[in-house]
């Protein structure tokens, strides 16, 4: 069995299974800590904080 280790974006910070972001095309890193999920962009003050303007996962640092 195969564990796919999450990577996050070190642009977007979204959080994928990819080495390419499916967002914006970066490259992703293994090395990140804490996630929030955003569901409904418009209206989340984190989202607005974090200038993220889709919903996802999406980590809270990434390096």
């Amino acid at each position: 069995m195969v564990v796919k280790v999450p990577k996050a974006c070190k642009n977007c910070s979204a959080i994928t299974d990819e080495d390419k972001c499916p967002l914006c095309g970066n490259e992703t890193s293994k090395d990140w800590q804490g996630y929030v999920i955003i569901v409904d962009h418009p209206r989340s003050e984190i989202a607005k904080k974090m200038g993220l303007h889709v919903n996802g996962k999406f980590a809270l640092r990434v390096r």
